[in-house]
């Protein structure tokens, strides 16, 4: 059985964030995916709505998809949700964490560097990094030369066997053009959010007024 765990701010989550855990589960036929809302992210300013409200969205986002799951490990942290602390917990838990996959967007692998503990932490599990819009994944080759040799590119013709030592598995697959950003800059301006997030994600924001200015 091969897990994935999937982390960030979702503030909120979109179509984008769905498409990059969707990739993933299907190049390397993952069992499950738990999306991990950060509590405070290290790298990002603080999320503009409470752990609490991203929560709940991440929760309905996923209602449709049985593989998805929403997990509460960095509710409340008390502090920065580092990836490496993140395998701390799991591996407290009883995850053999080596038999995982992190999942993230190739933007965001792009700054490995400054990550806490890099080196070390691509010991620790598989990264499974799925092409965005303005970064396909195979083009971290050229862009992280250092680590080429770890990359093996996933799911060109079915599922992708993962290696028995951790690995950096690069899936290019399309994403949808969103980011959160857009997302709450079109909530402040009354646009409508139509395909960039779920319905029922776009009802809650509504409903509790997140991401207006307040007057």
């Amino acid at each position: 059985m091969l897990v994935g765990y999937f982390g960030g701010t979702f503030d909120p989550i979109h179509r984008g964030h769905l498409d990059v855990a969707e990739a993933a589960h299907r190049a390397l036929g993952l069992t499950r995916v738990y999306f991990i809302p950060a509590d405070l992210p290290p790298h990002r300013e603080a999320p503009k709505a409470s752990a609490a409200h991203r929560f709940a969205m991440v929760a309905l986002a996923l209602e449709e998809t049985p593989a998805f799951l929403v997990s509460d490990l960095e509710m409340r942290t008390g502090g920065p949700s580092y990836t490496s602390v993140t395998l701390d917990r799991l591996a407290a838990r009883g995850v053999d964490t080596r038999r995982t996959c992190l999942i993230t967007g190739a933007d965001a692998f792009q700054d490995i560097a400054s990550w806490r503990d890099y080196p070390a932490l691509l010991d620790r599990c598989h990264v499974v990094v799925v092409s965005r819009p303005t970064r396909p994944a195979p083009q971290l080759r050229e862009t992280l030369p250092s680590l080429a040799a770890r990359m093996i590119l996933a799911g060109s013709s079915g599922v992708t066997p993962v290696p028995a030592t951790p690995s950096i598995l690069l899936v290019d697959a399309p994403t949808a053009p969103v980011s959160s950003t857009e997302v709450r800059r079109r909530v402040a301006a009354g646009s409508p959010l139509q395909g960039l997030v779920p319905a029922a994600v776009e009802e809650y924001i509504q409903k509790h007024g997140l991401y207006v200015e307040k007057a």
